[in-house]
């Protein structure tokens, strides 16, 4: 496996979470990164600590649910880097409660953020990604998958990022372009402490079990070396891939399990 020395990596979400560990990780690696978010002051911070390592980061404050935010993203990133190697679609939030208590503007609100704002984002950078022959990875879910009580809305914008990824690769393959497919579990997020508004309660608790969660940090270095090898998809967490192959073979145990003992927490 190689590293992402010479290369420079736009992560959309990368305050927090999986997409602040993963800009680590690629720094750590040698790469530079290009950091977006809503959150301006935790995305200089960030860059801060990144070039405090010797490489060079680039912070944007930047929505995804706005159009021309991204491209006026891709341009700054470009203007400073001269080009863009890998794509990271990570921003998302989850919007959780019975189908009954939802209304459309809450579905609205969740497929504005995790299926356009993953559209805005390939749509911005694919150009990009041509020249330099790159690589997209676009964050999915276990419930890419799986279907939750409570989760009707998450859960739908996550199947229609599983196919748009199946897609574009077959479209993005004559360019050179990879695209691989990231499924976490349960990871060390703040997540499951962003409401259905998508505003982060710093308060609010997680209700997934410490154990079951895995450190974004090591989820991180799982999502760079897919990257680097180009997998078609990564499965992250043991409990997460046994999710999958379960529902793959079985899908009739997982929908008796899920009736009997579906947790009311978000997946990721």
């Amino acid at each position: 496996m190689g590293s992402f020395s010479g290369t420079v990596t736009f992560i959309t979400g990368a305050s927090s979470g999986i997409g602040k560990a993963l800009a680590r990780e690629v720094a750590q690696q040698g790469g530079d990164v290009v950091l977006t978010a809503r959150r301006q002051d935790r995305l200089e911070s960030i860059a801060a600590e990144i070039e405090a390592m010797g490489q060079r980061a680039l912070a944007i404050g930047c929505d995804v649910t706005r159009d021309g935010n991204l491209e006026q993203a891709v341009m700054q990133a470009v203007e400073k880097f001269s080009r863009i190697d890998y794509v990271v679609a990570n921003a998302g939030f989850g919007v959780a409660g019975r189908f009954d208590n939802l209304t459309m503007d809450d579905h609205r609100r969740q497929f504005e953020t995790n299926v356009f704002g993953v559209l805005r984002t390939i749509q911005a950078t694919r150009q990009c990604l041509i020249i330099s022959r790159g690589c997209l990875a676009i964050v999915g879910s276990v419930n890419s998958y799986i279907g939750q009580s409570r989760l009707s809305s998450y859960t739908m914008s996550k199947f229609a990022i599983h196919g748009l990824a199946d897609s574009l690769r077959h479209e993005l393959r004559p360019h050179g372009v990879g695209v691989v497919f990231i499924v976490p579990g349960f990871i060390e997020t703040e997540l499951r402490q962003v409401n259905r508004q998508g505003v982060y309660q710093p308060e609010a608790k997680d209700r997934i079990p410490q154990w079951l969660r895995l450190p974004a940090g090591k989820a991180a270095r799982q999502i760079a070396r897919s990257l680097l090898r180009r997998k078609r998809e990564k499965i992250i967490t043991f409990h997460a891939v046994v999710a999958v192959f379960l529902q793959r073979h079985v899908p009739g145990l997982v929908y008796t399990l899920m009736s009997r003992f579906g947790t009311k927490g978000r997946r990721h």
